[in-house]
């Protein structure tokens, strides 16, 4: 197996619901930790949602491993960010029998 160039600093984050005080609940994302990763583009679609086009590509990000149990490891629902790009984490796979990394399978939407 050829190794991945880890290339790319992602911040893994998860989400965290708070009360807004009316009664409803309040969506903000608290950084995990960085990681370095590999990004490959597996596919692309656009889509009409109303008056609003927007394009979603799906991605396969590699990183290092980590254990079961550790904060940084990703899960889905969780999201990388990347600047002001997110890729929302979609599954997570073992990459390799020896455990050495992870591929994430991500999708990053962004109005056309």
């Amino acid at each position: 197996m050829i190794p991945p160039v880890l290339s790319r600093r992602l911040v893994l984050e998860e989400a965290q619901l708070t009360s807004d005080g009316a009664g409803g609940m309040v969506r903000s994302w608290n950084a995990l930790g960085t990681h370095w990763a590999e990004m490959r583009v597996r596919s692309g679609r656009e889509a009409n949602v109303g008056t609003v086009t927007t394009s979603t590509n799906a991605y396969r990000i590699t990183v290092r491993a980590a254990p079961h149990d550790a904060a940084s490891r990703p899960k889905p629902e969780q999201r990388f960010r990347e600047g002001v790009r997110i890729f929302r984490i979609v599954a997570v796979l073992e990459n390799n029998d020896q455990g050495r990394y992870l591929t994430c399978l991500a999708e990053e939407e962004a109005a056309s």
